[in-house]
């Protein structure tokens, strides 16, 4: 006898990334920033104290909810803080999805899609990208109550043009809402936030994990129509973002410059990244994120894979169809960089 629902006991569960420890470990499997975040943030975190952590914080994280809004341009009420962009997901998946109201993405995608579909135990519709990842014809017509897109998307770093995203958006209006997971945005050539100012059915989901370097801080947000908002709302946490949070995130989102010139830093590191796998004949496609897909045209991913991490150098490998044949690693520092190059040169030459 299990003590669990069916669908509960049934589950695999999501497994994150490898957390590896150690000063001398190259980590480039789970796609942090490999810069501090911004001297603002340590500053804010420091003067969070005393009263601030003796109460409550603020039930819906008004501080950030503020500074985003004069940043992104969007009223305080077209936003939504969360305790990471995974506790978005799962507010929305809470909101529009049950055993009648399923959920559609093209796939491959985020892998936590599907999990938190299952602890739903609503229905699931993928369709598989094309050979250019292009968005897929068909999410329109899935019937699901909720659509996600991650734009660009994860594992693959491709890009769909915004325009074709609020072609979907108006398709879908009256039926659906579209998530745009745009966890990977900080990174890539256009956003999707002025689809909000035209659809009533469109939500945008944001990370502080991946350009604002706070991974381990724990913080993400929404930004869609005030009724989406509102809607929402009910479904989250009583305090669902902490003191120590907000400030951070807060301070974070307020320094466009420090933000601007990291993003700049990692952007170069990632061209020079791509052009010295594709002269180790990795195929490399274009990437709108802070990480490469190489494929192995010569050489067994799996097996590459294991001998980085000999060396205590880590990227991420899915044993999973279409990415079998492929590493993900995340860009980091020159430094680290220069050492993940030297030793896959080392690998390919046996």
């Amino acid at each position: 006898m299990s003590y669990f629902r069916d669908n509960i006991e049934a589950l695999a569960g999501y497994v994150p990334g490898f957390q590896p420890t150690g000063a001398d470990v190259v980590k480039l499997n789970t796609n942090e920033s490999p810069y501090a975040p911004s001297p603002k943030v340590i500053e804010a975190i420091r003067n969070t104290a005393g009263e601030k952590l003796r109460r409550y914080p603020q039930p819906l994280g008004d501080d950030f909810r503020k500074a985003a809004g004069e940043v992104l341009g969007f009223s305080p009420d077209n936003i939504m803080c969360a305790n990471g962009a995974d506790d978005m997901l799962t507010i929305a998946l809470r909101s529009f999805c049950d055993e009648g109201r399923g959920l559609a993405y093209p796939v491959p995608t985020y892998s936590l899609y599907p999990v938190l579909a299952r602890i739903q135990n609503c229905p699931v519709v993928e369709v598989a990208f094309g050979s250019d990842f292009d968005l897929p014809d068909g999410l329109a017509d899935a019937g699901a109550a909720l659509v996600i897109v991650c734009n660009p998307n994860a594992p693959t770093g491709t890009f769909v043009e915004p325009d074709k995203l609020g072609e979907l958006a108006a398709m879908l209006k009256r039926r659906s809402v579209l998530l745009i997971d745009e966890a990977y945005v900080d990174y890539a050539k256009a956003n999707c936030l002025g689809l909000v100012r035209d659809h009533d059915n469109v939500i945008i989901l944001r990370s502080m994990s991946k350009g604002y370097s706070l991974a381990g801080m724990r913080f993400g947000y929404a930004v869609a129509c005030e009724s989406l908002i509102a809607g929402l709302t009910k479904v989250k946490d009583s305090y669902n973002v902490d003191a120590v949070a907000i400030a951070a995130a807060t301070a974070a989102i307020r320094d466009v410059d420090y933000f601007r010139t990291n993003i700049g830093k990692v952007k170069a590191q990632r061209t020079e990244l791509i052009e010295a796998l594709k002269d180790m004949r990795f195929v490399v496609a274009a990437s709108e994120t802070n990480f490469i897909l190489a494929g192995c045209a010569e050489c067994c991913a799996e097996e590459v894979h294991a001998k980085l991490a000999d060396r205590r150098i880590y990227v991420r490998y899915f044993n999973l169809p279409g990415l079998d044949d492929k590493l993900r690693i995340t860009v980091g520092t020159k430094e680290q960089n220069d050492k993940l190059v030297a030793a896959l040169r080392e690998i390919m030459r046996r």
